[in-house]
C-alpha cells in the first residue's frame, strides 16, 4: 500500500498523540531549558530492526530541520543512526517521546513481519496480515507490516468479502452464504473449520477458502481435497515457530494476527549531541 503521510487521518493521529502527551505544557523541559537554546540530535537503532514510520517525523518535527537517513522498509544493524533533527532544544525534548512511540511501535511490526517472511522463504507461500490492529492505527500498522515484506490482507470490512462462521450461521449454511455473492465485484473468500464445511464450499463453487485452525497435517489433507480448485489461506494459531510448516503444505497464503497485535516495540533512542544557548 502507498501511504500519503499528509493524509488527514495520519495528521489527526499525530495531533492527538501530541496533545495526549504534552497537555498544557512540558513542565520539566520548560523549567530546565531556556527557551532560546538550540540543539541537534539523532535517532539511534539499538538493535537489528526494519525501519518503519520514520516518515512521520516530518509532521512531528514540522518546525525543525529534519534529515531522514533510512526510509521505511530498510533493515539496519544495531547502532545505526536513522534520522537527525535540529532546532529548539525545548521542542526536541518535548517531542521526543511521541516520535519514539510511533517509530518504535511501527518498526517493531515491520521487524516481526520480516521474520515471518524469512521463515517462509522458498515455499511459494505469501504471508498476510489481518485486521487485528490497534484501533485507530490500522493504516499505519498495515503500512508497517508491508514495510516488513508481507502482503496486506483487506484493509477493512469494505474492500473484500470474507464469509466467516457467524455469517454462515446467519445465512443458513455455506451454499446460501456463497449464493448471495454470485454477482459481487469484490474478492470473495469463505472460512471453513472442518472437512465437511470444506466439501460444502467446493461443491458450491468457492474459489478462495480460508482454513481456520487446521493442523499442518489437516491442511495437507485439505489441499488434496481442494485439488487446485481454489486459492487457499491458512489462519489461526500461526506463529514464527510453525509458519514454515504451514507454508510447506502448499497453501497459497498464511495469515497471522500476531504480526500487528503482538509485535514488540523495538529499541530506538533519541540522543542530543549538541546544545547551545
Amino acid at each position: 500500500m502507498q501511504l500519503n503521510w499528509n493524509h488527514p487521518e495520519i495528521t489527526d493521529i499525530i495531533s492527538r498523540a501530541l496533545a495526549e502527551d504534552i497537555g498544557t505544557g512540558d513542565v520539566t523541559t520548560d523549567t530546565c531549558v531556556p527557551s532560546g537554546w538550540c540543539s541537534s540530535g539523532f535517532f539511534l537503532a539499538r538493535e537489528q530492526l526494519v525501519v518503519a514510520g520514520i516518515e512521520l517525523l516530518q509532521q512531528i518535527y514540522a518546525e525543525e530541520k529534519l534529515e531522514i537517513l533510512v526510509e521505511s522498509g530498510i533493515p539496519v544493524d544495531a547502532n545505526a543512526v536513522i534520522a537527525r533533527v535540529s532546532g529548539s532544544t525545548q521542542r526536541l525534548l518535548t517531542l521526543e517521546r511521541t516520535a519514539l512511540n510511533f517509530v518504535q511501535r511501527l518498526s517493531g511490526i515491520a521487524t516481526l513481519a520480516a521474520r515471518y517472511v524469512k521463515e517462509v522463504e522458498g515455499t511459494g507461500c505469501q504471508v498476510l496480515d489481518t485486521r487485528k490492529t490497534t484501533p485507530g492505527l490500522r493504516r499505519l500498522e498495515k503500512f508497517a507490516a508491508q514495510a516488513g515484506g508481507i502482503r496486506n490482507h483487506r484493509m477493512g470490512l469494505y474492500d473484500a468479502i470474507l464469509i466467516k462462521n457467524n455469517h454462515i450461521t446467519a445465512a443458513g449454511g455455506v451454499r446460501p452464504a456463497l449464493e448471495r455473492f454470485r454477482d459481487c465485484d469484490l474478492p470473495v473468500k469463505i472460512e471453513v473449520r472442518s472437512f465437511a464445511e470444506l466439501e460444502d464450499c467446493m461443491t458450491a463453487g468457492a474459489t478462495h477458502v480460508l482454513l481456520d485452525n487446521f493442523t499442518p497435517s489437516d491442511v495437507r489433507a485439505a489441499m488434496t481435497q481442494i485439488a487446485g480448485r481454489a486459492e487457499v489461506e491458512v489462519s489461526g494459531g500461526i506463529t514464527l515457530a510453525n509458519v514454515r510448516e504451514y507454508a510447506e503444505t502448499g497453501a497459497d497464503y498464511v495469515s497471522s494476527g500476531a504480526i500487528t497485535h503482538s509485535a514488540r516495540a523495538v529499541d530506538i533512542s533519541f540522543r542530543l549531541d549538541q546544545s547551545q544557548g
